[in-house]
This record gives C-alpha cells, structure tokens and sequence, in this order.
C-alpha cells in the first residue's frame, strides 16, 4: 500500500509542475529549436486560459488557408481599439515572423507575455500600454520551415522560410499591398492605429559585436515630434537600458562595400515597402531590430526580450510624451493641408557627408578568390576591434512635389481605388458627374525592369510631365483629400516620383499600350503630309534619322509621324489619376452628401 500511495504522489506531483511548466519551447530545447505554429498557439491558447489580461484573435487568412494570429495584452482588458484609445492608453505593436525564418521576436514575445502575466515578474507594464503582439505574421512561410532557409544564420536548428506562399516578401509590400496577409495587416493596423511599431528580424551579411542593431527613420520622411520623440526615448533611454542587460546595441550595419568594413556605413533609406517606412508616413515611430545572425539563438532572443521589456518600461514611465508626438504630427499633416501647393520630398537619398563613428568590429582578413574573381574577407569573432569609419547617416531628399489639395482617381482605376480602401485612406465618391481643372501627368519613355520583383515588371525608368487638362469626372470617381493624417502616404500612392508608386509598381500599365495603328499605306501618305507642312518636324525626323536604331526600323520611323499626329491617342501614357486645388475640392465636397 506505501508503495502504491508513493507512485499516486509521484504521478501527482509530476502532473502538478506538467502543469505549473511555463517554459516556452524554445526554453524547453535550450533553444535549439522554435515551435511550429500549432504548437506556438497551443501553448498561447494555454497561457491565455491561465490569465484575464491576455485575448487571443484571428486578424486575417494566409495565402494558404491559415489564421493569422494575433495577442493583445492588456492589464484592465482593454482588448479592443475603441477601448485603449479611450482609456488613454498608449498602443505598442510588435510583430515576428514577417521574415520566419527570423524569428527571435516570436520567441521572446511569448517569454515575455508570461512574465508579464502568470509569471508576475514585471508588474504594471501593462496598465498603461496595450501590447499588440502578432507572434507569426507569414504563417506560410513559417510552416515551411527546414535547416537549410537560412543559410547565414547560427540557429534554431529549423526555421522558417523567407516569403510567403505565393513567393512574396511580406516586407516589400507595405505600399501595393498584393498579399492577403497585407490586405489583413492594414485592416488590423487601420483598427488599432498604434503608437509605435517593432518589426523583429535577424541580419544578413556582416560580422561584429553588436548582440542587435537597430534602424530608425530619423530624417526627411518621419515628423519632427516623433523624431525628437525618438532620440530622447529610445536613442536617449532605451537602447543604453537594454545594453545594460548585458548586450551590445549599435545602428544598422549596412557596409558600404561588404568586403572591406572599414570603408564605412551608409543608410540604406527604409522606404515606404518597408514597415518602418510605411510607420513613418502614418506619423508612427518604427524600430526594426535585427539581431546578428552569428550570435547563439538563446542570446538573439535574450537580447530580443530585453529590448521589448524597456519599451514597455519607457511607456510606462512616460507613455503621454509618445502619445502627444504622435498627436502633433497627425495635426500638423492635416494642417499642412491649408497652404498653398505646399512641397513634399516623396523620395531621399543618403547624404554625400559622412559622420565619423566608431564600428564595435572584429578582426578580418582579406584575400582575392580564384572562385568568385573577388575579395574574399574572413572574419575572426575571437578578436574584437574597432574601427572609425564614415558613417552616411543622414538622408536628403531626391525628389520633392507640390501638393494638390486632393487626388482624384476615375472609377476604372479599380486597383488603386481597393488599394485607397485597403490602407484606410479617407475618400469619399462623386454621386453625379462634375466638370473640373485638374492636372494629371503624361508619363513618357517609359522602360521596364527585364526581371519581375515581388511578383510585377517595376516600371524602372521614364519621362514624366503636368498635364493641365479639363476633366469631366464621371459619378464614382473616388476624391483623396489630403487633409487627413495619412496624406503623406497618399502621395506615395500617386505621385510618380515617389519610390513605391503605384505608377512605378505596374498599376497603370495598360494605358502605356498602344491600341489604334496605322496602316503603312496610309502612315506613307500621313508622314509626307506632315512634312510638307512642317518644316520643323522635317528638321526633327531628320535629326532622329541620326540614330541607327531608329533609322533601321521601318515602323519606328512612320510611327514617329502618327505619334505626332492629330491621330495619335491623347490618352495614351496618362494615368487615371487627376490633382484638384482647394476650390475645387471645396466645390466637390458640398456637392457630395
């Protein structure tokens, strides 16, 4: 009977700490591995049946069927937007998983969750922030997991793989939003509008000491009052708190030449695909972290933790100062709305001035390969060093525009029109048909990229005018105003200039195609018409005739007087898509109920 009452307190006992074992899994395997998405969500499902201060909900559907998961956390159960906003609450958003095969955020969030919750280890932090934690963002690529997707990378010994199911880099489609799991991100982002937002990856490419290396949009692009929220926070206060956890943190390693350090760093400019760049047109701050990808996994994730704990902790020490910047830049977006065409910079480049800075380096030699023809550089983690090095930090701008009041899309541009709905813009349709003077633009020369990108032939290069035109709009023509908080992102929709256009991205590719011809009888006949009654367009087709090319093609050569004919196609290279003043929109808008 001792021994039978032994083996009841054994299995007891042993049930009891089965159920009292919070340890992730990747805690559980010393980090050796990272748990599927089943598992992730089981033990999820578990932890949030445990606590009042976790939900769990479904946000959207992968390419390939599966939910896309997303935690709010929250201390008084202010799980909904309508209820953080209204309490006051500042809203921090962090994803993982976007890259899955970079995938430390997941694990670390879900250490984090339960110290925050059942483990009771950092009281507080969730009084005054509501954490929106997407701990897998491409499920499907997440699900593809195997020891060969990265191969640059020291661990887990499986991960996830880069891009989606339909073979699309989840971060590159911020702007064009293809993806479903980006048409639901927006919806999601949209409904929360966040304070601040955390993308967390695991670098590519060099060696050095740094445990995680951060990146900001600190020039051009990003409001004043978030910038200088930025510094003073996170550069001021957040980032030494982390290093005091015992890692190292520096600026985004980008090498100006990868085989030579010592040639420096140079910012490589986010831009509105990216998450941090998509934040900063929505006047949000975003941290991208990247920790270094040859450091153990368990440190990747330990140094991942730290860096999320003391955002929660600057928020709750002083959350209202990120609040009230954010704030302000809304406002001062909406304001800007009341100048006259007030100018923009829609695209930036890094400066040609360098920052001296110091580079927590190793050690490296250099050798010439008589595989790749090139240098071959080595590094020797085992020696640390440091390097001062130029840094082109700062970025200036390499396009600016005037600002309409409004944008006007006709009702055949469907696809920008759903991508106007889709990112939340604030648009309102015309009822009845209404006769304005607009400006559109004439897109010219236009020249494709030879090899698809993210799933589209990028429009890579072409000649673009004003075109003051009167337009007859027809009833359901879509109006972007752009007294709205999201403006600058609207003018990264449409104005041509801007790196992610939608021009640029293939949207309007089919007004580039010629659709009426002329027969070369009539062209022949065409052609000495207009050269007889034209001298200068003599002297013109003369000059052309110059080029080789062109004078060895037939139908380049006749087509050269239709183009420039009463004939040719007026509509041929205008994107639907018109600019409206002020007064215009004033009259749109009373005509409108």
């Amino acid at each position: 009977m001792r021994a039978i009452a032994c083996l009841f307190a054994a299995l007891f006992a042993s049930s009891a700490a089965a159920a009292g074992d919070w340890r992730t899994d990747a805690e559980a395997s010393g980090f050796r591995r990272t748990p599927d998405l089943a598992a992730t969500m089981a033990w999820l499902e578990r932890l949030a049946g445990a606590t009042d201060a976790l939900r769990i909900e479904r946000f959207g559907t992968s390419a390939e069927g599966r939910a896309l998961p997303v935690v709010v956390a929250s201390a008084d159960g202010a799980f909904t937007p309508e209820l953080a906003h209204a309490r006051g609450r500042s809203v921090l958003w962090v994803q993982a998983g976007i890259h899955p095969g970079e995938i430390e955020g997941k694990d670390a969030g879900l250490a984090l969750l339960r110290d925050l919750t059942v483990a009771a280890r950092h009281r507080g932090l969730l009084d005054d922030t509501v954490l929106v934690f997407i701990p897998v963002f491409n499920v499907d690529g997440h699900e593809r997991s195997g020891p060969y997707n990265r191969i640059n990378q020291n661990g887990p010994e499986s991960m996830g793989f880069r891009a989606t199911a339909q073979n699309l880099n989840l971060n590159r489609d911020h702007v064009k939003a293809d993806a479903p799991e980006m048409r639901a991100w927006l919806a999601l982002w949209n409904r929360w509008r966040p304070h601040l937002l955390v993308d967390v990856h695991t670098t590519n490419g060099a060696d050095y000491q740094y445990d995680l290396t951060w990146y900001l949009e600190e020039w051009g692009n990003q409001a004043p009052t978030v910038r200088e929220w930025q510094r003073a926070a996170l550069i001021g206060r957040v980032f030494p708190a982390t290093d005091r956890h015992g890692h190292l943190l520096g600026p985004y390693i980008n090498l100006v030449d990868h085989r030579d350090p010592r040639q420096g760093l140079v910012n490589f400019g986010s831009g509105p695909r990216f998450s941090t760049g998509y934040a900063a047109l929505r006047n949000r701050p975003g941290v991208l972290v990247e920790t270094h990808m040859l450091k153990p996994y368990r440190r990747r994730v330990d140094a991942t933790y730290a860096l999320l704990l003391e955002l929660l902790r600057e928020l709750d020490r002083d959350g209202a100062a990120l609040r009230d910047a954010v704030a302000a830049a809304d406002a001062a977006t909406v304001a800007r709305a009341a100048a006259d065409a007030p100018r923009l910079a829609v695209a930036y480049r890094p400066s040609d001035r360098a920052e001296d800075f110091v580079l927590r380096g190793v050690a490296f030699t250099q050798e010439r390969s008589e595989i790749s023809g090139d240098t071959w550089i080595r590094y020797d983690p085992s020696k640390p060093r440091r390097y001062t090095v130029p840094f082109f930090r700062a970025m200036v701008p390499a396009a600016k525009v005037a600002l309409p009041a409004a944008y006007v899309l006709r009702p055949s541009a469907r696809e920008a029109i759903a991508r106007v709905e889709v990112h939340g813009l604030s648009h309102f349709r015309l009822v009845a048909p209404a006769e304005v003077a607009a400006v559109g633009w004439r897109v010219t020369n236009p020249a494709w990229a030879p090899a698809p990108f993210e799933g589209r032939h990028v429009l890579a290069a072409f000649d673009v005018a004003d075109l003051p035109r009167p337009q007859v709009l027809p009833a359901g023509s879509v109006v972007v105003p752009l007294d709205q908080p999201a403006a600058n992102l609207a003018a990264q929709l449409f104005e041509p200039a801007a790196p992610d256009s939608l021009l640029r991205w293939g949207f309007f590719d089919a007004h580039f195609e010629q659709k009426e011809y002329a027969d070369a009888r009539k062209a022949e006949a065409l052609a000495r018409e207009m050269l007889a009654a034209d001298p200068a367009l003599r002297s013109e087709f003369e000059r052309a005739l110059a080029d080789p090319a062109f004078a060895a093609q037939p139908r380049a050569r006749l087509d050269f007087f239709f183009q420039r004919s009463r004939w040719a196609d007026s509509g041929r290279g205008v994107p639907p898509v018109w600019r409206i003043d002020r007064a215009t929109l004033a009259r749109l808008r009373q005509e409108t109920p």
